[in-house]
């Protein structure tokens, strides 16, 4: 029985760290090139499993190169893999990511194999979705799959936490089954249509977002912590200091965090606390998944 159960996206990374960005119409030389296992669904069950939780995920890879090696990674990592298949005719999922030297990141995502997971393959999970204490799930999959995914939760009494990255229109049917909502800045100007910039735009749209739907919502703030709203309370929980090598993975360390205190019992705010930590802890090293800290590294934070 797991506590975890995570739906999303596996994919194989591939990044460059560069000294700039290169300019429209401009080629860069002299990156250095280096493979990672990642995906937001991936990268964040491995950060529950890392701080000791049951995991379990359902996701997709491709028949090539790279889906036998996501595998091998995930149950390296404690994650029960039994629900992950390599689907025929498909490529694994491969993100490209552009690190420059201030740990700044941009991403471009092909998404692959996570295309092929289908409203099926959800409903056949039910039972497992039905033992987990909380179900999490990203945008990196359809978002058709991801309605379903919450659907069959809220069907089975599984809490909910959905990590809206990348963002994408969704109705107040798919929010109100949110307990909570995870956005950064960005998404959450996207759901809001209107800018959202630092922690006292994040105190603002937290209760807004409120009124979206969603029973509880996160606001995360990088180096500055995150923000979090529940019923009347909110409120701005700060990360500590940390040499930043690559924030890659640092949002990823904040969900599996979160989604393990939650399952827990922990209150929403000590959750988001300790989250905070985590997402601090990650920068510190390179990699979406060979940065997760261990419960030991964010208590030292």
């Amino acid at each position: 029985m797991a506590e975890v159960f995570v739906v999303g996206s596996i994919n194989q990374d591939f990044v460059l760290k560069v000294e700039r960005r290169p300019e429209p119409g401009e080629t860069v030389t002299d990156a250095v090139l280096s493979t990672h296992h990642g995906g937001k669904g991936s990268n964040q069950a491995a950060a529950a499993a890392r701080l000791g939780a049951a995991v379990i995920m359902l996701g997709r890879v491709g028949e090539d190169e790279f889906g036998e090696p996501q595998f091998v990674n995930l149950r390296d990592q404690g994650v029960d893999t039994s629900l992950i298949e390599r689907l025929e005719g498909w490529k694994t999922g491969s993100a490209f990511i552009t690190v420059t030297p201030d740990g700044e990141n941009v991403i471009t995502v092909a998404p692959g194999a996570n295309r092929g997971l289908s409203d099926e393959d959800i409903e056949a999970a039910a039972d497992a979705i039905a033992e987990a204490e909380i179900l999490v799930a990203q945008m990196e999959v359809s978002p058709e799959t991801v309605a379903k995914a919450i659907e069959v939760a809220a069907r089975v009494g599984t809490r909910v936490l959905v990590n809206l990255a990348p963002p994408f229109e969704v109705g107040r049917a798919f929010l109100a089954k949110l307990d909570p909502l995870v956005v950064n800045e960005h998404e959450a100007a996207f759901l809001l249509g209107e800018k959202v910039k630092g922690v006292e735009g994040a105190l603002s749209a937290a209760p807004r977002l409120l009124e979206l739907g969603p029973r509880s919502a996160v606001v995360t703030l990088g180096a500055e912590g995150a923000v979090f709203a529940e019923g009347d309370s909110s409120g701005h929980l700060p990360a500590p200091l940390a040499k930043v090598v690559d924030t890659t993975g640092a949002g990823d360390a904040f969900v599996g965090a979160l989604a393990v205190r939650l399952a827990q019992g922990a209150p929403l705010e000590e959750a988001v606390a300790y989250a905070a930590r985590a997402g601090a802890a990650a920068v510190t090293r390179e990699g979406a998944q060979g940065s997760l800290p261990t419960h030991a590294e964010i208590e030292a934070m």
